[in-house]
């Protein structure tokens, strides 16, 4: 597991949620490809009304544009790791935006690093 405490990068890819790189969701490459580059981690959030370059409005309460909702692809790791990560992102982005920002992680810690604990449900061994 990566250890990360202290200063970081934040990532944050702003897309679409019908992106798509390879007939997959854009946003399913980014994780898997951060995941490959040994990067901390990474999450996607769906937001439920946004818009961005085109100006177009993509609301959840709309039928019609329903089906390309924002995602946001959120990835914290140290500088050098994100920066080596970001030519990644020149390949994958055609449309959307990224965004940069200095962070400080107080705590990362996965299951494992307790030894109480068996599962990710947080279940304690007999």
């Amino acid at each position: 597991m990566t250890r990360l405490t202290g200063s970081a990068l934040r990532l944050t890819v702003f897309v679409g949620e019908s992106d798509t790189w390879h007939h997959k969701p854009l946003s399913s490459e980014i994780v898997h490809r951060a995941h490959a580059a040994g990067l901390a981690g990474a999450s996607v959030f769906r937001g439920v009304e946004g818009f961005g370059a085109s100006s177009l409005i993509h609301t959840s309460r709309l039928l019609s544009l329903s089906e390309d909702l924002p995602v946001a692809v959120v990835i914290v790791d140290t500088e050098p790791r994100v920066r080596a990560f970001l030519p990644q992102l020149d390949e994958l982005v055609g449309e959307g935006l990224v965004t940069l920002d200095a962070c400080e992680v107080i705590r990362y810690t996965g299951w494992e690093d307790d030894p109480g604990r068996t599962g990710r449900k947080g279940k304690k061994s007999l």
